[in-house]
């Protein structure tokens, strides 16, 4: 059976309490319901029958989804039809003010997550709920699935010390639960006053995969086009962390990674070689359009997940890393900060959630 989720339904679930209450909404494109029709849309038609809608708000990439990655921001503005204010929460305010709280009894919050911890959206989550707690403002969470199944878990637990905008509680990279499941535990252990509500989906088991539930993927950030990018971000993103590319300004981002001075056939036998589980490196020339060595020539490989049940991501985004430092050791770098707000540790720090020295040696 197909996964229904509770946009579907969304009158059946509504809690008759919180009927009239006036709302806002923390959406972005992906935020559809299973027939593809944007929530936006059906929030417009409840208005004023379930509660009053009076806000919109939107996390990175934009609540219309136009901007690339790290530190791209948007500013607030008016929609166009509703006239009601659509409120960035990345960019001046990356939590909701005081201000944009004060004319809200309750905020509803549907995000598509992709199962890993530096994926910034459960962050915006979490701090619109600690916002919410201490304004007195009841929280909605609209449960998803994670698309890379809640089953499989990865990673270490973040260190404290190093939180940043995509890291603020100590979840594993790869944290195998879903959105509301996480609202759950951010309440439980961050914000015990927080008045949380989670509705329900219907027909999803842990063990899914997305293109197991019976939905259409859209993109919920600009380069994570596919399940397949989902798939290997959870390591592969790690490559933001270094002078190598991982593949933006390329139709596969995450999947293809390279730089100008990378030797793909000797690349790919030394991966290959590793016998990593459920992965096949295979050889490849790109020529990014954008971001790192955009317009140049690029060697590398294409990671190609031949068993996603025995594959790990994050292991595999460890074992690339060293590869590239081992082979080329006289080109490789860390890249250097700011990243995703974070402007003392290095970025590839701010990813791993602690030292670069637990994970690689000198």
């Amino acid at each position: 059976m197909a996964v229904e989720l509770p946009i579907d339904y969304l009158a059946e679930l509504w809690p008759p309490e919180l009927r009239g209450r006036r709302i806002g909404a923390l959406l972005h494109p992906a935020s559809v319901n299973s027939t593809l029709e944007h929530i936006s849309q059906i929030l417009e038609r409840a208005n004023g029958k379930l509660f009053q809608l009076c806000a919109l708000f939107g996390p990175q990439h934009g609540y219309r989804g136009e901007t690339q990655d790290n530190m791209i921001e948007w500013r607030s503005y008016e929609h166009p039809r509703l006239g009601i204010p659509v409120y960035s929460l990345y960019g001046e305010h990356r939590e909701p003010t005081r201000q944009m709280l004060q004319e809200l009894d309750l905020l509803l919050i549907d995000l598509q997550d992709v199962g890993a911890r530096y994926y910034t959206f459960i962050w915006t989550m979490y701090l619109a709920m600690r916002a919410c707690e201490g304004g007195n403002v009841h929280v909605i969470v609209l449960d998803r699935p994670n698309p890379i199944n809640g089953v499989t878990v990865e990673g270490p637990k973040l260190n404290p010390d190093y939180r940043s905008l995509v890291g603020m509680h100590p979840i594993p990279v790869r944290h195998g639960k879903t959105i509301g499941e996480l609202a759950t535990q951010f309440r439980d252990e961050c914000f015990p006053k927080c008045a949380l509500t989670i509705l329900p989906m219907k027909n999803w088991k842990r063990n899914m995969w997305f293109d197991q539930t019976g939905l259409s993927w859209v993109m919920p950030s600009p380069n994570m086009p596919t399940l397949d990018s989902a798939t290997v971000y959870p390591g592969m993103c790690l490559l933001e962390g270094t002078n190598v590319s991982e593949g933006r300004g390329t139709t596969r981002p995450f999947e293809i990674f390279g730089a100008p001075w990378i030797d793909p056939e000797n690349f790919c036998r030394e991966l290959n070689a590793l016998k990593l589980p459920g992965a096949y490196f295979r050889e490849i020339f790109f020529q990014p359009t954008f971001q790192k060595f955009a317009d140049e020539l690029c060697g590398g490989a294409q990671l190609h997940v031949t068993d996603r049940n025995s594959f790990r991501p994050f292991e595999t985004g460890i074992e690339v890393i060293r590869c590239i430092r081992g082979m080329y050791a006289n080109h490789f770098q860390w890249k250097q900060p700011p990243y995703e707000y974070e402007f003392k540790k290095f970025p590839i720090e701010v990813l791993l959630g602690g030292p670069i020295g637990d994970f690689f040696s000198d």
